[in-house]
């Protein structure tokens, strides 16, 4: 399994065995009699390199999901109850920035032997293919396997900066957003539009505008700039309408839905290794949103 994982990761046998410091033909030969004992197809070979198969892929998953349990249990066997070893987390770019950052230093000092790889994106990451332990994620979760818990939720704003105002005019009600430029992001969500509290009931706002952002982050720094009107969390903007920079309109329409902010992981908290187990629980306990 590992040398398998290995070849997939440097994308060929001869890489492989280079790190592995065994020769090339030795790599080839286990890779053949994995594929006999499975008896399938793990790679596509051709001139332009290996491609994995679908069957290759799915037991690559499965073949880093136990080498990881593996190199754990081997960790906490040599450490005892010291959490030590390194940990991937993925996180929303936003929540990285307003509360996972700052609260890292405090982490670290109490946790030395853990090793953190800090991954800020707005990108839906799988926790198994996108290599990461665990993801802190906005919104609404999808339907699966994964165990989430909930760091807090966050009010959500219509915000833009005084000079976009300015040169566009202010909306005074939803309707009006039809003729302003609105920021959208360049990743799938489940609500396409903006939902507002009208005549008593909820109605959606489909945003139109020409730019688009990556990360809340990038979003927020263009409605700063002037480029156009926004809907983020009130934690992430917050600041910016206190000093002025960012205005919020429409708040009499407000929808009342909220930004729920959950931490991700994948298997029960027995399962996990102890370094992710005292991160889960030093999120937990540090991280307030609201």
């Amino acid at each position: 399994m590992e040398i398998f994982a290995r070849v997939v990761e440097t994308g060929s046998f001869s890489a492989a065995a280079h790190q592995l410091k065994i020769a090339p033909s030795t790599v080839s030969k286990l890779i053949g009699r994995l594929e006999s004992r499975l008896r399938t197809r793990l790679f596509q070979r051709s001139t332009r390199g290996l491609h994995l198969t679908d069957e290759g892929k799915a037991f690559y998953r499965r073949c880093t999901a136990i080498l990881n349990d593996i190199a754990a249990a081997e960790e906490e066997a040599a450490a005892g109850d010291v959490p030590t070893g390194r940990l991937r987390v993925s996180v929303n770019v936003p929540v990285g920035h307003a509360f996972l950052l700052p609260a890292i230093p405090a982490f670290t000092a109490r946790y030395p032997q853990v090793c953190l790889d800090l991954v800020l994106t707005d990108g839906i990451d799988d926790l198994v293919t996108g290599g990461a332990d665990i993801a802190i994620r906005t919104g609404p979760l999808p339907a699966s396997s994964l165990i989430a818990r909930k760091l807090g939720d966050s009010r959500l704003c219509v915000v833009g900066s005084p000079v976009y105002f300015e040169w566009s005019g202010t909306p005074n009600r939803p309707a009006d957003l039809e003729a302003h430029s609105c920021l959208d992001f360049t990743f799938p969500r489940e609500e396409t539009g903006w939902p507002f509290r009208i005549d008593g009931g909820r109605r959606m706002v489909r945003p139109k505008g020409k730019l688009r952002g990556a990360d809340g982050e990038t979003v927020r720094r263009l409605a700063l700039s002037g480029a156009g009107i926004a809907r983020l969390a009130e934690f992430q903007v917050a600041q910016d309408i206190a000093s002025g920079d960012l205005v919020e309109v429409l708040r009499d329409f407000d929808s009342g839905d909220r930004l729920d902010v959950h931490v991700v992981y994948a298997g029960s908290a027995r399962q996990l290794p102890a370094r992710a187990r005292v991160f889960i629980d030093f999120l937990v306990q540090s991280v307030r949103i609201s």
